[in-house]
C-alpha cells in the first residue's frame, strides 16, 4: 500500500496501487488521578472495527500528560515508572520558574516531554499488533489534570 497525494500524472504511474484510507476520531477521557493508567481497552472501544492492515496513531493533546506503551501484566511496572519519574523530576522544587498553575505543573511538563504525546501501533489481522505483554498507558502527571483529549488516526 502506498500513501499518495492524488493527481492525474500519478494516476498513470501508480494505477495498480491502492491509496490509503484515513479515519480520524477525536474524543475526551474523563479526568483520572495522578499515575499511570492502562487505557488499551478504552482505545479499542473508541476505534471500533479496525482494518485488516494499517496503522493506529494516537495523539494526546496535552503538555502535562503522556501516552506510552509498556508492560501490562505486572502492576508493579507502572508504579515503578511513576516512582522513578517522581525522583527524576521532583515536585515543589524551587528551581522551577513556571508555577502559576501549581507546584505539580512544571514537573508534569518535563515528565511529559520525556515520554511524549503520541504513539503509532501497527494493525494486523484487524487487531493492534502489540507484543503479548504490551499495553497502552496514559501517564497523568498532574494532581488534578482534568479531562484529556485524544486524536486517533487510523490508516488503512
Amino acid at each position: 500500500m502506498i500513501l499518495l497525494h492524488y493527481n492525474e500524472r500519478m494516476n498513470e504511474k501508480f494505477s495498480n496501487h491502492l491509496i490509503a484510507m484515513v479515519r480520524q476520531l477525536e474524543f475526551e477521557l474523563a479526568g483520572v488521578k495522578k499515575g499511570i493508567h492502562l487505557i488499551t481497552g478504552f482505545i479499542l472501544n473508541k476505534t471500533g472495527n479496525l482494518p485488516e492492515n494499517g496503522l493506529l496513531h494516537i495523539f494526546l493533546k496535552h503538555t502535562s500528560a503522556s501516552i506510552i506503551i509498556n508492560e501490562n501484566t505486572d502492576p508493579d511496572v507502572p508504579q515503578d515508572i511513576e516512582t522513578y519519574m517522581n525522583r527524576l523530576v521532583p515536585e515543589s522544587n524551587t528551581i522551577y520558574n513556571h508555577n502559576l498553575e501549581g507546584l505539580d505543573d512544571m514537573p508534569a511538563h518535563i515528565k511529559a516531554s520525556l515520554f511524549g504525546q503520541s504513539i503509532t501501533i501497527p494493525i494486523s489481522n484487524h487487531s493492534l499488533n502489540l507484543g503479548s505483554w504490551q499495553g497502552i498507558y496514559l501517564c497523568e502527571f498532574r494532581n488534578h489534570g482534568g479531562p484529556r483529549k485524544f486524536v486517533l488516526t487510523i490508516l488503512q
